[in-house]
C-alpha cells in the first residue's frame, strides 16, 4: 500500500510556529515514527507553500496511490482549485487539521476541500495523521 502525505503552507514550521496551537514537535520526527509504526506501508511525504505545487502533486499521484492524507493549511478555506483537483482524482483523500478549525477564527470554519474528501479529521494534533492512515486501511 502506498500513502502520500501532503502538507500545505506553513506546515514546514511545525515545532517552531505557534506552539500553543500546533505543539512543539517537528513533522519530520513525527513522520519517522509513523513510518516505523506502519513499516508495511510506503508513506511518502510532500510539503509545499505553493498552491500549484500541491495541485500538481495531487494530479501526479491521484491515480496510482491507495490513499492521500492532505493538510492543505490555509488553502483549505480558500482554494477552489485544490478542491477541484481532489474531485478530479481517483485516490481517496483524507483531510487532516492539527488544530480544531471550528474552535478558531470564523473564516477557518469553512473547508472548501473537505466536501471532496473521504473524511475530515480536525483537532487531534499530529495524531490526526495516524487516524487518517487507519481510516484508509479500513476502506
Amino acid at each position: 500500500m502506498k500513502i502520500q502525505i501532503i502538507n500545505g503552507p506553513n506546515l514546514n514550521l511545525l515545532g517552531v510556529r505557534e506552539k500553543s496551537i500546533y505543539g512543539d514537535a517537528s513533522f519530520d520526527g513525527y513522520l519517522e515514527g509513523l513510518r516505523s509504526q506502519y513499516a508495511d506501508i510506503e508513506i511518502s511525504y510532500f510539503q509545499s507553500n505553493v498552491e500549484g505545487e500541491i495541485i500538481n502533486k495531487l494530479h501526479e499521484i491521484g491515480f496510482s496511490f491507495e490513499g492521500i492524507i492532505l493538510n492543505a493549511g490555509g488553502y483549505t478555506h480558500t482554494s477552489v482549485a485544490i478542491a477541484d483537483a481532489i474531485a478530479g482524482i481517483n485516490t481517496p483523500v483524507v483531510e487532516v487539521h492539527i488544530s480544531n478549525i471550528y474552535a478558531r477564527e470564523e473564516f477557518r470554519h469553512v473547508s472548501l476541500t473537505g466536501k471532496n474528501c473521504k473524511g475530515v479529521l480536525t483537532g487531534f494534533g499530529l495524531n490526526g495523521y495516524k487516524l487518517a492512515i487507519e481510516s484508509l486501511l479500513s476502506k
